[in-house]
């Protein structure tokens, strides 16, 4: 009988853990559905702001903006790394961290050192394990991605590029695909290249046109203001679409959890019939047995 009792309580931990995981599952469908529109919603903004980069870019060939001057000299590098702050979302940080991992890695074996800038918590205890060195962070980020929470780790970054104390900088991030797929990217933020500013078309391709612009109060701080706001809007857009991607694989792993659960309560169940009829013919046969002695 204690091993019966002990099976119905199995039964009943696996089963309020069933419930959780339900629930949590249901919560990270409606969230991400959210965060799916906040993505989606930040993608005009930054297209159009690299269109107009482009055409300025274009029009003034003689200035060049310091995000589009590689620094040859510096001997180390910018890294924003996205992540999460909670867990539970399956193999998704595992997969941006040791991208990022392999990042480090291959810079370190160039002599080139890591300054890292973290979004989220999960990404600050990596490169505080790994005792990388960290210039600034972001964390508990909440639900909705606010630019300004943003701009204080990213502007460190930009300044040290501007002052030449980093020769590039690299976002990681986890890209959104679909609902069951999420990819892990380094991209080079910095130095921007014409190709990265160059607006394509709605067959892709570039047009060899540019536009004609009257500035104020002059053309380099418009160019200035602009690009500064471009890589701010590539880091917000990677932040949502990180938020998209956790989300979603919170679902996925939440609905993996509670079907897992219900395949252990069903064997469990077999296990404890089992050994509830067992117990029933043992009783049979003691009352049996007595009887005929009788």
């Amino acid at each position: 009988m204690a091993g019966m009792k002990e099976i119905r309580g199995k039964i009943k931990s696996v089963q309020n853990t069933r419930k959780i995981t339900k629930a949590m599952e249901m919560v990270a469908a409606s969230k991400m559905r959210r965060a799916q529109e906040r993505m989606r919603s930040a993608r005009p903004y930054a297209d159009k702001v690299r269109s107009i980069a482009s055409h300025m870019s274009r029009a003034n060939p003689e200035y060049r903006h310091p995000f589009m001057v590689e620094n040859k000299g510096a001997k180390t590098a910018g890294l924003i790394l996205v992540t999460t702050d909670k867990g539970l979302c399956g193999g998704m940080n595992t997969n941006i961290l040791r991208a990022s991992l392999n990042k480090i890695k291959e810079l370190d074996q160039s002599g080139v050192q890591i300054e890292a800038s973290a979004i989220g918590g999960k990404g600050l205890g990596f490169l505080n394990r790994l005792k990388a060195k960290v210039v600034s962070q972001v964390t508990q980020l909440g639900d909705t991605p606010h630019l300004e929470k943003l701009i204080g780790a990213i502007k460190v970054q930009l300044d040290l590029y501007s002052e030449g104390k980093i020769n590039a900088v690299y976002l990681a991030y986890t890209r959104f695909i679909n609902t069951m797929k999420q990819e892990a990217v380094i991209e080079q933020l910095l130095p921007l290249s014409v190709d990265d500013l160059d607006a394509k078309d709605e067959g892709g391709v570039t047009p060899k046109t540019s536009w004609d612009y009257i500035y104020e109060p002059d053309a380099q701080t418009v160019v200035d203001e602009l690009l500064v706001r471009y890589v701010e809007a590539l880091v917000y857009q990677a932040v949502a679409e990180n938020m998209a991607s956790e989300q979603s694989a919170r679902m996925v792993a939440m609905k993996a959890a509670s079907d897992n659960a219900k395949t252990v309560i069903n064997e469990l169940q077999l296990v404890y019939n089992k050994s509830r009829q067992a117990a029933i013919t043992k009783e049979l046969s003691e009352i049996v047995g007595g009887a005929a002695a009788v």
